[in-house]
């Protein structure tokens, strides 16, 4: 536009002059005219300019990730032989006429999850027992040699019907591991594995996700050889062709795996139902991944890899009728919603569907009530909109100013200029207000930034710290004591880049009385406590439903026979009561001895405190036994094995268990594995037929880490 502008102006200037000194004032004019023309155009282009938007900075996430990041919370369905067999992990040698859930309705599963708030639901079409929930054409141990519908039904069918009823997303859990299958760890298997994700990818609709369990090799049935065999995981699959079949097939699908090649999701390190605190959405491409990286990403990881929090909503993946009183209470509900996807990560909840084919009642019960009070507490966003500054703006633009982060607009987002690495945020009330959360969101497509921030709150007029956290990603949710404010600050003391701010949101949760917890130390001796320390605590010890007109807690319940509690805690100025809190304890362990440990410390092995835990000496060998004097000759019909809580070494796998009635005879009551501890170690039940017994021994063959160690969290007993 200049050279132009300046050309017609001289021609202009050319024609008027008629002498020299009119050439002469001319050239004066020219230069003047020059000069301004040039000011003119300059300042203009300065005026207009408009601001670029940040560029992405380091890994970002495809398009499937960002989908499958929005979708925020979905469900696991586990159903399979298992359900009928009491088991978790099948061995794979079960007649799949036992499989008949007379009741199946995948439409009352997809009403559940989506009044429950969730946007998809994950379907284990095979677990490592190798039994399929669709008729696939490649082997018999399916649905079409059960007894349920006549050997005529399609279970992933129906709930392919369902989900697109309801509105869901459809996922694919396929068990790598088959212990059915008779070639499993030859090649042959492979082409089998690959045709059956063939069927699942082809005849059902769209899938937003597969899911591939890291559970490899191991005794198994194996079409009747009864052996163990072993796989090398990272080559055996050949995950590198097996993705690309499964991105040709389902060209929108995101990948699950906890083994092999990397994947485009990954396991955050534990099935409890959190992530890091810091969590980055962040591997390398290639080499080890330790729990410790699982559970809080890599923060100058080269490749995008989100992490997705899987736990189940009792303590098993599979129906135990055990478990019905077993199901998590609202509070641990919500402290598992805001460690998942309150950290920058997704919540995958499982629903071990029950023998009927159901979802049980108290499972649904449980998911709504978590629905509710999600609702409620985040019912009123009290940023939206709000008047907001901040300490810098990119370009001075109000495409990128601060109110955009209070807008309700995930697509708009506030960001400060490139060389900024800390900024702040501040949003007035403009009159004093009640809070106790707040949640923020990081523009995900141009990465993730921020490594550092904290949250103030100006009380009167000071500024009281409400919290200082690390990483926030696609979402980050705090939770902290209710406070009245007229101001919040939100400061980022750290990032990689320029901060992008997608979403500030400030909420007033109502509060939510806990359910009380329930404990029996080694004298017999039943005690209660609630979270609320002014809370009033009634209960039952006959299993019967408590109400305030209950017997009301004023101390330890001493008893050495069976008890059935069951208990709430009421606050006593608004008369509302808590979820349900119950415990069923056998025989006490008042008599009990530990005969053939010398260390003082193993009695916390049966000490009736979850929280305490006993290990075996390093030096000492698998197998391994703690025997026990009950005191007095029961009727045993099973027992109950905990692992030491917060520690990953010395979980048993494989056991023995042995009686006795003068510690010489011994016989064994039952042996096996215990299923699944490694990922979930929580109390195994096992049970076997009525046996006359003082004494008792569990053996330890094998632990989760193939070494020599062995932990007791709590070892108890099950009488007629």
């Amino acid at each position: 536009m200049m050279q132009p502008l300046l050309g017609n102006h001289i021609q202009s200037i050319m024609k008027k002059s008629k002498s020299k000194s009119t050439l002469l004032n001319s050239r004066k004019n020219l230069l003047s005219s020059f000069l301004a023309a040039f000011f003119i155009v300059a300042l203009s282009h300065i005026s207009f300019a408009q601001p670029t938007p940040p560029k992405p900075f380091g890994p970002v996430p495809t398009k499937n990730q960002i989908r499958w990041q929005q979708m925020e919370y979905y469900a696991f369905i586990h159903l399979s032989t298992n359900t009928f067999t009491d088991q978790e992990w099948g061995y794979g040698e079960d007649d799949p006429k036992i499989f008949n859930p007379e009741k199946l309705d995948a439409r009352q599963w997809a009403r559940v999850c989506k009044e429950a708030g969730m946007k998809g639901i994950i379907l284990t079409a095979k677990h490592h027992s190798g039994f399929c929930l669709w008729p696939s054409k490649y082997t018999e141990y399916s649905v079409k040699n059960s007894n349920w519908k006549g050997g005529k039904g399609d279970i992933v069918k129906d709930l392919a019907e369902a989900c697109k009823e309801y509105g869901l997303k459809l996922g694919i859990y396929l068990s790598p591991w088959d212990r059915n299958y008779a070639g499993y760890g030859k090649p042959e298997y492979i082409t089998y594995f690959r045709n059956q994700l063939t069927e699942l990818l082809t005849n059902y609709g769209d899938v937003f996700e597969i899911w591939f369990d890291g559970a490899n090799g191991g005794s198994g049935y194996y079409g009747g050889a009864k052996e163990t065999r072993k796989i090398d995981a990272s080559t055996y699959y050949d995950w590198k062709n097996t993705y690309q079949l499964i991105r040709k097939l389902q060209p929108n699908i995101v990948i699950w795996n906890d083994g092999g090649e990397r994947a485009d999701l990954r396991w955050v390190g534990t099935e409890d139902g959190h992530v890091g605190e810091k969590n980055w959405s962040l591997l390398n491409a290639t080499g080890d991944v330790p729990r410790e990286m699982l559970r809080h990403g890599v923060e100058n990881g080269d490749s995008w890899v989100p992490g997705e929090v899987n736990t189940s909503i009792r303590p098993g993946w599979f129906y135990h009728e055990y478990e019905d009183s077993k199901v998590k209470t609202l509070p641990r509900l919500l402290e598992t919603y805001y460690a998942s996807f309150g950290r920058n990560g997704t919540l995958l909840l499982n629903f071990p569907v029950d023998k009927r084919g159901l979802i049980h009642e108290n499972d649904e019960k449980a998911v709504l009530e978590l629905a509710s009070a999600v609702k409620k507490a985040f019912a009123v966003d009290l940023a939206v909109n709000k008047k907001v500054t901040a300490s810098n703006t990119r370009g001075n633009a109000k495409e990128f100013g601060p109110e955009k982060a209070v807008d309700g607009n995930n697509e708009t987002y506030w960001a400060t200029d490139d060389n900024l690495k800390t900024a702040s945020l501040t949003i007035d009330f403009g009159k004093p207000t009640t809070f106790n959360r707040f949640l923020a969101q990081e523009n995900i497509a141009l990465g993730q930034r921020v490594k550092a921030f904290k949250v103030e709150a100006k009380v009167g007029n000071d500024w009281k710290l409400l919290d200082e956290q690390t990483t926030i990603g696609y979402k980050r949710i705090l939770v902290f004591p209710s406070v009245e404010a007229t101001q919040v600050r939100f400061t980022i003391t750290d990032a990689k880049a320029s901060p992008v701010i997608s979403n500030i949101g400030i909420y007033n949760a109502p509060q939510i009385l806990t359910a009380p917890i329930i404990s029996r130390n080694k004298d017999g001796a039943v005690n209660i406590a609630a979270a609320d320390k002014e809370s009033e605590i009634y209960y039952t010890t006959n299993g019967s439903e408590p109400n305030n007109k209950s017997t009301r807690y004023k101390g330890p319940i001493q008893a050495d026979g069976k008890l059935n509690i069951r208990t709430i805690a009421v606050d006593a100025k608004s008369g509302a009561s808590s979820p349900e809190a119950a415990e069923k304890f056998d025989v006490s362990h008042k008599n009990w001895k530990l005969l053939n440990i010398a260390d003082d410390k193993s009695t916390a092995a049966i000490d009736g405190n979850p929280n305490t835990a006993w290990y075996q000496p390093k030096d000492q060998k698998l197998p391994a036994d703690l025997v026990i004097d009950l005191g007095k000759e029961e009727n045993l019909t099973g027992f109950k094995y905990l692992p030491g809580q917060g520690r990953t070494n010395g979980i048993i796998s494989h056991f023995q268990f042995l009686v006795s009635s003068d510690n010489q005879n011994w016989k064994l009551a039952t042996e096996g594995e215990f299923s699944n501890i490694k990922n979930n170690p929580l109390t195994q039940i096992k049970q076997f037929n009525v046996v006359k017994a003082r004494y008792v021994k569990l053996r330890a063959t094998q632990n989760t880490q193939g070494n020599d160690e062995a932990g007791y969290g709590e070892i108890d007993i099950i009488t007629q």
